[in-house]
């Protein structure tokens, strides 16, 4: 049996006041995290993309890439060397082995 009373969407109660405010150590930390934020992203980037290309290269070595795969290793290889730029311009090659 349908129904035709219809439920509204419930009122926002995100209102200014609403919440507590944060304690001071606890911005302390969450500054020192978004500061280090894009070194965090680098280095997942970084690493995700080094595993992309090994995937890649080892299609290439066994002669099974096609130029769709060849596009994605060229790519794998341009985001290793933003990442790598990113955390060179920090001085924080160490958080990919780097020298």
């Amino acid at each position: 049996m349908a129904t035709t009373d219809l439920i509204g969407a419930p009122e926002r109660t995100d209102r200014e006041g609403d919440t507590a405010p944060l304690p001071a150590g606890a911005l302390l930390v969450l500054s020192r995290l978004e500061a280090a934020f894009p070194l965090i992203q680098a280095v997942a980037q970084y690493e995700t993309a080094a595993v992309h290309r090994a995937q890649f290269a080892a299609l290439a070595e066994a002669d099974k890439l096609t130029d769709l795969d060849a596009d994605s290793l060229a790519h794998a290889e341009e985001l290793m060397d933003g990442a790598r730029a990113t955390l060179a311009a920090a001085g924080r090659l160490d958080l990919i082995g780097g020298v």
